[in-house]
């Protein structure tokens, strides 16, 4: 199931839940057993072996929902921070050449904004605010024509004959046919 952005279940979601934690709950006092509460649910196990454990510690009350699970965010106003901090470039914040990664950008907003988010997270929300993945306009102005030339001369073909050639057969060793 996917859920809606910025994680955590829907309203609708969180309700249907926990109607079943408290029929768990009802069939707790009543003293089933946990392999059975799970297969008429259609829960595992393990989640009923969690739900009866919290029962026990805190009764029905312990078995309602605690609400949507607390999703780290980046306010506008931190990200305002963080733009100033990506405009200043990846030396400037230790890194050894001038590319912003996701893992980097990740690395800058844990540091600077003392807020941990996935990778996938920081995608989501540069994306969200008008930032794009760019590839070079232009060539560096570093590159040496001459060395990728020679490279392809020289190294490629290496590379490329490298690989085993495809011939008809068995893969194994111990059938007649293989090499």
């Amino acid at each position: 199931m996917r859920y809606p952005e910025g994680g955590g279940l829907t309203p609708e979601r969180r309700a249907f839940r926990e109607k079943i934690r408290l029929q768990a709950g009802e069939r707790f006092a009543a003293g089933e057993k946990t392999a059975v509460i799970a297969k008429d649910l259609r829960v595992s196990v393990r989640s009923v072996e969690r739900w009866r454990r919290a029962w026990r510690e805190g009764g029905t009350e312990a078995l309602h929902s605690a609400g949507p699970a607390n999703v780290p965010t980046v306010t506008d106003g931190q990200f305002a921070v963080l733009e100033e901090e990506l405009g200043k470039g990846p030396a400037a914040h230790g890194f050894e050449d001038e590319r912003w990664t996701l893992a980097r950008v990740q690395t800058v907003i844990r540091r600077r904004l003392r807020v941990s988010l996935s990778v996938a997270t920081v995608w989501r929300m540069l994306k969200r605010h008008g930032w794009s993945w760019q590839a070079p306009a232009r060539r560096a102005l570093e590159r040496d024509e001459h060395a990728v030339e020679l490279w392809k001369k020289e190294v490629w073909p290496q590379v490329k004959a490298s690989r085993r050639p495809m011939m008809p057969g068995s893969s194994s060793k111990t059938k007649p046919g293989s090499p």
